[in-house]
């Protein structure tokens, strides 16, 4: 019989194509076979990380698990496991972009993932210990877009244990992984304290209840932050937005520094906000009128014009040029319409060279902005640049995974 608190989570998912991360060990199996017990047809996905010598084995273990039942089945290899910096961040992020690479080139938008219950309670633990405020104890949500593709958790609400009594029950064994013992990583010390925090009455139950109750809290935040971009936001028309700050004036500190951060992170692509520090600072900057010709942080430039600030993409922060068709390019523009004609057509960033090539400037862009907006190089050679000349055929789509702060 499947889990009672995971029917819910099921049932919520999307009817389109779905797929699944599956590492092999006991929540991801559960999900995927799970799925497939209520008629589903998932299609298992799986990354060969390369920390350890049996990773090859466990990734051909799943394959063998998801063989065995009929269930299509992909592994993915992270080349390049070096580097420097928090490992399992790394890893993290690495499976993210394989997994998101391969599903957009397969026509999926749908990634279902496998935590559960006592992960949500360990990252409200590991936030706490950080200083988060409401979005930080939020954790993870059900539902995440990112990468141009949506991110499902639906066992949120599910106990491990609950899963690994289904597991066994249906026979079913599965692979741990010897780094959720490594007392080196903090989520691995936070599991530890677990039995401690319950005896206090902050058990995982508990944990993820408040995690629900800040996500409510945000969530009336965003909508408060949403209505105030709306009054005191433009967009630049070329991947940056114009900002009044007269329009922020006797706004709680809280919607202020938010919207900072909104917009901040919808013109940079990037997937994080900003520190809080330098975040508080930008924005006493900004509203004490020392902004000037020039302020940067979090991969954008701000400036000061005619009593607006204009928040655009740093030149030298925009992403190097990737095939046409890889995906998209600068975490900011998705290729749309029909590919021009010819082979080794790439995108990267119009910068100076390319707007030479295109003469003036397109009336009511700033150059600045379209420095770093989208154009198909061939070579050294400008075949497009539809941001700043639309052409009819194709075009590049802004997305981010935060949402449009004018939206």
């Amino acid at each position: 019989m499947i889990p009672a608190d995971a029917a819910a989570g099921l049932a919520a998912l999307p009817p389109d194509r779905l797929a699944v991360a599956v590492s092999g060990g006991s929540d991801s199996t559960a999900l995927l076979l799970l799925l497939h017990a209520i008629g589903r047809a998932p299609v298992a996905v799986t990354v060969d990380h390369r920390l350890r010598p049996a990773s090859a084995d466990e990734a051909a273990a799943v394959a063998g698990l998801c063989a065995a039942r009929g269930i299509p089945h992909v592994t993915l290899a992270w080349e390049e496991p070096g580097g420097s910096g928090n490992l399992q961040a790394r890893a993290r992020l690495a499976r993210r972009r394989l997994i998101a690479g391969w599903a957009r080139a397969k026509g999926i938008r749908d990634v279902a993932l496998g935590h559960t219950l006592d992960d949500q309670a360990e990252t409200v633990v590991l936030r706490l210990a950080r200083g988060s405020g409401v979005d930080g104890l939020a954790a993870m949500a059900p539902v995440v877009e990112a990468e141009s593709l949506r991110w499902h958790r639906p066992l949120l609400g599910v106990r491990r244990a609950a899963l690994r009594d289904w597991l066994a029950a249906e026979g079913v064994g599965w692979i741990d992984d010897p780094s959720n013992d490594d007392q080196r990583f903090d989520r691995v010390r936070a599991r530890a304290a677990m039995p401690a925090l319950a005896a206090l009455g902050l058990g995982p139950e508990r944990l993820a209840a408040t995690a629900r109750s800040m996500a409510r809290a945000r969530e009336a935040l965003e909508h408060a932050t949403g209505a105030l971009a709306r009054a005191c936001l433009a967009d630049g028309g070329a991947g940056d937005l114009i900002l009044d700050p007269a329009m922020l004036a006797g706004k709680p500190e809280e919607l202020r520094l938010r919207l900072l951060a909104w917009a901040l992170g919808w013109v940079s692509g990037e997937p994080y906000r900003p520190r809080l520090a330098r975040l508080e600072a930008a924005l006493a900057a900004l509203e004490a009128g020392r902004v000037g010709h020039g302020l940067t942080l979090h991969g954008c430039v701000l400036r000061e014009r005619r009593a607006r600030i204009a928040i655009r993409r740093e030149p030298a922060r925009a992403a190097p040029a990737v095939p046409l068709g890889a995906g998209c390019w600068d975490r900011r523009w998705e290729f749309v319409g029909r590919p021009p004609a010819g082979e080794g057509l790439m995108v990267g960033a119009l910068g100076s060279g390319g707007l030479a090539c295109l003469g003036e400037t397109p009336s009511g862009l700033a150059r600045e902005a379209l420095l770093t907006t989208p154009a198909i190089w061939r070579g050294g050679d400008l075949v497009a640049a539809p941001v700043a000349r639309p052409v009819a055929d194709f075009g590049f789509r802004r997305i981010s995974a935060g949402g449009s702060p004018l939206a």
